[in-house]
């Protein structure tokens, strides 16, 4: 099966990790050969319940007796989706109230491009340096990674940069500006909080010109922080929030939602301002709507920050520099990324999944299962803590 999967299945990178899974359950992945791995990645954030939730697993299948796709989106009214839209807004602060719901994340970012530019009427787009808000052409247009860019130039227009909390970079936010889109926490840059008030202070300036925020929650979001999503730490609420990866339960789903009178401009003039064939699918809304349900109604949310203090209680080596991050998205910054290789691909062989971030090639990803418990949390830390000691002989 290896050799099918680098012959015919187009890869991202020249040296991918090719275990061959056989099944999942929990906080574990299973290998055709048998050995067990203790995930400490969850699919980048997105299994956010672990692999193949009870809650999860009994909404798809209910969903598959009913009916699968039946038309595109947002023509006929389908339960699983409106009740997930529904459940979104009670859980989310005014007047954030409507939601589009999409088949990625990356595809949320491209709607919440083009509804910021409707709305407003401006082009301009401002982001953050070595932000990460995926890889489809507006997304990677806020990206400021030439090696990445210089391929596919060239790029949408009108994008600028600013630095991610410097209250100096503030002033370039005017009446020309559409939006500011930001991570509420830098993903790819190594899991950088927002700092004195800064997502706040953006905000502000923002009201004052008459542009709109746009938050990127698709990391942070649907209760790793500790919150539903992370800009409720924070004392902000954006123009629109863009959400993915986590809210799925490890179907494939993103959305983005904003106040009623500003999603509703996508609907005319033109009409189908921005449409997708498989938004809002019902087996994938089934899920999404399980998986919400399960992170609102029980203590995972409470839980993720207990997990995030044992982990820094357990996590102290001469090797970790730091920890960065809140609640389940944590990232050890380690003295090098040769470090910080050879600590990922000596885990996997140990039974422990771990994983890079995109720009600060020192840290390490630790963003487990929500579910996960505190002896396995305890069994992958001293996986790490005995791979670093090697390391540091």
């Amino acid at each position: 099966m290896k050799e099918d999967f680098l012959k015919y299945q187009a890869q991202t990178s020249p040296y991918p990790l090719a275990m061959e899974v056989s099944h999942a359950t929990g906080s574990y992945i299973y290998s055709t050969e048998g050995k067990a791995y203790l995930d400490f990645v969850a699919g980048v954030s997105a299994c956010s319940l672990g692999h193949r939730h009870e809650r999860v697993v009994k909404a798809v299948k209910e969903q598959l007796d009913k009916y699968l796709h039946v038309m595109v989106y947002g023509e006929y009214v389908q339960g699983p989706a409106v009740e997930l839209c529904r459940l979104l807004a009670e859980n989310l602060p005014a007047p954030l109230e409507k939601t589009y719901l999409t088949n990625s994340g990356t595809e949320a970012i491209e709607g919440s491009l083009k509804l910021a530019r409707r709305f407003t009427g401006r082009t301009q787009i401002l982001a953050a340096r070595n932000a990460y808000h995926g890889n489809t052409m507006g997304s990677l247009s806020l990206m400021t990674y030439e090696e990445r860019q210089k391929p596919f130039r060239p790029l949408i227009g009108d994008v600028d940069f600013i630095n991610f909390n410097e209250l100096e970079d503030l002033d370039k936010i005017t009446s020309k500006t559409a939006a500011v889109i930001l991570e509420t926490i830098q993903g790819g840059a190594g899991f950088i909080l927002p700092k004195n008030d800064y997502l706040k202070k953006v905000k502000e300036r923002c009201k004052e010109t008459g542009a709109l925020l746009i938050l990127d929650e698709i990391q942070p979001g649907f209760g790793r922080t500790g919150k539903l999503f992370g800009f409720q730490h924070f004392d902000v609420v954006p123009d629109v929030v863009v959400m993915g990866k986590g809210m799925g339960g490890g179907l494939p789903i993103g959305a983005f939602t904003a106040s009623a009178e500003m999603m509703d401009t996508l609907s005319n003039d033109p009409k189908m301002g921005h449409i997708t064939t498989f938004g809002g699918n019902p087996v994938i809304a089934a899920a999404a709507l399980a998986t919400l349900q399960e992170i609102t109604q029980s203590d995972l949310m409470a839980q993720a920050l207990q997990k995030e203090k044992l982990i820094r209680e357990l996590l102290v080596h001469p090797l970790i520099k730091e920890v960065r991050g809140r609640g389940l998205m944590l990232a050890p910054i380690l003295p090098s990324s040769e470090i910080a290789n050879e600590l990922v691909l000596r885990a996997q062989n140990k039974g422990l999944i771990l994983f890079w971030l995109l720009f600060e090639t020192r840290a390490v990803r630790i963003t487990p299962p929500l579910t996960i418990t505190e002896e396995e949390l305890r069994k992958g830390c001293g996986i790490v803590l005995a791979i670093l000691d090697e390391l540091n002989e």
